[in-house]
């Protein structure tokens, strides 16, 4: 006869929580009784309805984002047992193997905290804005059906779409660091965002804009506007920065082929610049 694995009744979750931007973080246990099949929302769900410790001191409820839950928006990003993933795909089964009877959750730690697990991840979207990640459209009448694209670019161009701006590339990449910038008691929205746009300035863009830049190069109307693009990945902060880690690659949910986004890009900046050299 072989020995059968005694039932497990409870589990605990550990989380790192924070009050408020630049507020001091403090740990947080709290114990769940065990359910087959759950995933780290469906836990953080049951925290939210009693609200205290596992000491049984009551507290507020954690605060966490989430929307699609099905691994297609990117919201609910985080650290969960030292690893970025995605929350609504990470299930407690398999995490409870890695660390048998406790589960920790982090806020990433290159954005700034809104509060406990829910982060600002404005920084990636004004990345994409500096690449110009989008198809450029001068109206919008219909003009007919556009070029036919080939199969392989199709191929190609497919992966790099899925990209949700999660977070878990840049989150990995010893390259980002955190910028993060306190709002001033009664400034404006405006001027609160121009300030961290300022001090963004000439940090590394990251994996996930540096991939957007060759989508949407690759597009047959985006390609228009091609050399502005890359005009960003060379100017400061640019694809220069990337010390090719390769972690980016190794903990993106969707698979996307990082790594040889930023080697394409990597050759077509080489040869912006040296044409952009005799053309002078």
């Amino acid at each position: 006869m072989t020995a059968t694995a005694p039932k497990r009744e409870s589990f605990d979750v550990r989380i790192l929580r924070q009050s408020g931007p630049g507020e001091e973080s403090r740990w947080e246990t709290f114990r769940i009784p065990y359910e087959p099949n759950l995933n780290v929302i469906s836990v953080l769900q049951k925290i939210a309805a009693t609200a205290r410790t596992a000491e049984g001191t009551a507290t507020t409820p954690v605060a966490w984002d989430c929307n699609c839950l099905e691994e297609v928006c990117g919201a609910c990003t985080m650290v969960i047992n030292g690893r970025v993933r995605q929350s609504c795909s990470a299930l407690v089964d398999k995490l409870l193997a890695e660390s048998p009877g406790e589960i920790e959750l982090q806020p990433m730690s290159k954005f700034p905290v809104v509060r406990d697990l829910v982060v600002d991840r404005s920084r990636m979207f004004r990345a994409l804005e500096r690449v110009q990640a989008w198809v450029p459209v001068d109206d919008y009448y219909d003009r007919g059906g556009g070029p036919n694209v080939p199969q392989e670019l199709q191929e190609q161009r497919y992966p790099l779409s899925e990209c949700m701006t999660c977070g878990c590339c840049v989150e990995a990449c010893p390259q980002y660091g955190k910028v993060e910038v306190h709002r001033r008691p009664n400034e404006s929205q405006e001027s609160y965002e121009q300030r961290q746009a300022e001090a963004e300035e000439g940090q590394f863009l990251g994996a996930a804009a540096i991939s957007q830049t060759m989508l949407f190069n690759d597009h047959a109307t985006g390609g228009m506007i091609a050399a502005e693009r890359l005009d960003a990945l060379t100017a400061s902060g640019g694809i220069q920065e990337c010390g090719n880690a390769q972690n980016c690659v190794a903990v993106c949910p969707k698979e996307i082929p990082l790594t040889t986004s930023i080697a394409r890009a990597g050759r077509k900046t080489t040869w912006h610049m040296i044409k952009k050299w005799f053309d002078r």
